[in-house]
This record gives structure tokens, sequence and C-alpha cells, in this order.
């Protein structure tokens, strides 16, 4: 009796420490971010967050590290609701008011830009966690100087493109819309507003219509290319946790950004994953936001149904000695 006591007790023990090990090493997640054209996020992550290759994304990591990079697809805020305007300062656009990613707000020319053309174009976002919700474009005015903090009054009063839950297409949301006639260096401001939580995610793509007149003469901005794989995770803290977090065709709205109604917490794997939902041709999308603590949940209750089972074999064994 007292040896299978013994036996049964580091087991249990043991089981503790993996339910605990578990919730702790649970990892946080990331959502998504524009690569057509691509954000200029996840154009210095394509370039190598080590050792990237033009002067503006040596910048962004000499102003915060690596990690931001890394984390490409977390750049959010958690209870945005709708409310972008009132809670980004002018200036930090493009880290949405997150210190982390402040090496984006750097105002300067020389950021690689995506060529652009006006007219219809294909838009194409990477959803490393598809989630419902609208997607809002928005284009910088003519006269536009990238070498000036970015301010919400340098935007066009209302996105050029607005999209509710648009279909998805190996892991990007895919839609269209028609780009403004623009000429020279422009940015093209995204907000996705979830609809199943208050979360928000941002980005900052640079393109350029025709001629880049911004930059230097005789040293144009490197072409901006988009990341051909999810984050990696080795080596590094982890990727952004956050706060609160479609089908084939898009159904277009005009006007601006729409609050969305307040919801759990969300956070989702770093790498596209099929959901319960989907539009045409099986495209799948997630119906509502799990969130770290659904990951916590995930395996922590694997742990304890572990736990159950050894307890069950420790009193069968006990009675049956008896």
């Amino acid at each position: 009796m007292t040896s299978l006591r013994t036996a049964v007790a580091p087991v249990v023990t043991a089981s503790a420490v993996l339910v605990l090990a578990g919730i702790g090493s649970a990892p946080a997640f990331a959502h998504g971010s524009m690569t057509d054209p691509v954000s200029r996020v996840a154009a210095c992550y394509a370039e190598g967050p080590e050792s990237p290759k033009s002067a503006a994304c040596k910048a962004v990591v000499a102003a915060g590290g690596t990690q931001p990079l890394y984390d490409w697809n977390g750049v959010n805020i958690g209870d945005a609701g709708g409310r972008s305007r009132q809670i980004i300062p002018d200036g930090k656009l493009c880290s949405a008011g997150n210190d982390k990613y402040r090496g984006l707000d750097l105002a300067r020319a020389d950021w690689p830009a995506s060529k652009m053309a006006s007219g219809e174009h294909t838009f194409r976002y990477k959803g490393t966690a598809p989630h419902k919700g609208s997607f809002a474009l928005y284009v910088t005015k003519d006269g536009y100087d990238p070498a000036k903090p970015l301010k919400w009054s340098d935007l066009e009063a209302k996105p050029f493109v607005t999209v509710t839950d648009p279909g998805m297409t190996a892991g990007d949301y895919v839609f269209k819309g028609t780009v403004p006639k623009k000429s020279g260096r422009h940015l093209i401001y995204s907000i996705w507003q979830r609809s199943d939580s208050p979360e928000a995610f941002y980005t900052c793509s640079d393109v350029v219509f025709g001629a880049d007149s911004a930059s230097s003469p005789g040293s144009p901005a490197p072409t901006a290319a988009a990341p051909t794989d999810a984050p990696p995770t080795a080596g590094h803290s982890g990727h952004a946790g956050h706060g609160a977090q479609g089908g084939q065709g898009g159904k277009g709205a005009q006007g601006g950004e729409a609050p969305a109604p307040a919801g759990s917490s969300a956070a989702a794997a770093p790498a596209p994953a099929p959901a319960s939902a989907g539009g045409a041709g099986g495209d799948a999308l997630a119906e509502t936001g799990g969130d770290a603590a659904t990951s916590y949940l995930a395996v922590g209750g694997a742990a304890v149904l572990g736990l159950g089972a050894v307890v069950l074999f420790a009193t069968a064994r006990r009675r049956s000695v008896r």
C-alpha cells in the first residue's frame, strides 16, 4: 500500500509540473499584415531581421531591436473598438502607438516601397489568424511628405477601399479596390477592425506611383518584398501578445472605420490554420476569436485529463491490492 502511494506521488507531481509548464509556455500569438502592397514591418522582416539590407530597416532594428520584425504580424490595439483616430496619436500611426514598433514611425523617404498604379488593384493581406472583420484602406493626400511624421491629416478623409469579410486564398485575405490617381511616393494605411472583438490591426505600406521623386537623386529606395513564410520563433522571446481580437467576395461599403462590438480577448497561431467556416472554394475563416487563454485551457485541460487518468489508475490498483 505504502509502496503504491510512493510510486503514484511522483507521477502526480510530474503531471502537475507539466500543467504549470504548459500554461507558462503557451505562446502569445499574432494575426496578420498587408503583403500587397507590403507593409513596412513585413518588408523589413523579409529582408532578414538580423541583417536587414535597406537603411530604413536597419534604422528600425536600431530603434527597437529585431523582435518587432519577427513579430511583423502583430501591430495591433486590443481594445480599439473602432476608435483608431481617437486613440492613436499623430506621428505614431504605423506603430499604432505601440512603443515596441516605434521604428516603423521613423520619418524618412527611403522606406522600401512597392510599385503602385491608379485603377483597379488586387490587395492581399496575410491572415495568420483569420477572423471576421472589416478592412479600410486610406492613401495619403497629394503633397504628402514622407520625411515628416505621418499624421491623420496626411490621409485622405475617407478610405478608398472598405470591405467586410473578404475571402481567403492560400492564407491571404484577397480583395479588389480602385486606387485613386496619384504620382510619386505615397503611403497606404490599413485598419483591420475585427467584428468579433474590439481588436484592430494596422499597417503602413509605402508605395510609388511612377517615379520616386521623394528619394535621394541617384539612390532610389529599394523595392519592397513580402515575407515568403510564417515568422520563425527559435531563439526569440515569442510573438506579440494581444488583447481582445470571412467568405468568397467581400461586401464593400463606403465610409470610415466601423466600430466593433465588444468581445473576448483573442490570440491565434502565427501560421495560417483552417477554421470552422469559409467562403466558396473551401477557404476557411474563423467564426469567432479564441484567445491566449484558449491555448492555456487546451494545454491545461489535456494535462488535467492526464492527472485524472493517473488518479483513477492508482485508485483501481489500490482496490485490486486490497
